[in-house]
């Protein structure tokens, strides 16, 4: 569940923050490459999993568990 909301999520929450850092004066590549310290590639995959991170303790704190009550 969660890796289907992170996933769907992702476009539009990278874009909002993209546009922050533009108006904020820092630039896509710095932004995606977190400074520069990594591939493009791998940091779009690093911000994946920072978005991961909220979304599973979202899907851990309100999806119902099956067994969990009656």
């Amino acid at each position: 569940m969660a890796t289907i909301v992170t996933t769907m999520l992702y476009v539009p929450a990278a874009l909002l923050l993209a546009a922050v850092c533009l108006i904020a004066g820092v630039s896509i590549y710095a932004f995606v490459t977190l400074g520069g310290s990594l591939h493009p590639v791998a940091g779009l995959f690093a911000w994946w999993a920072i978005f991961f991170v909220p979304v599973a303790v979202y899907s851990a704190f309100l999806v119902p568990w099956e067994g969990r009550g009656a």
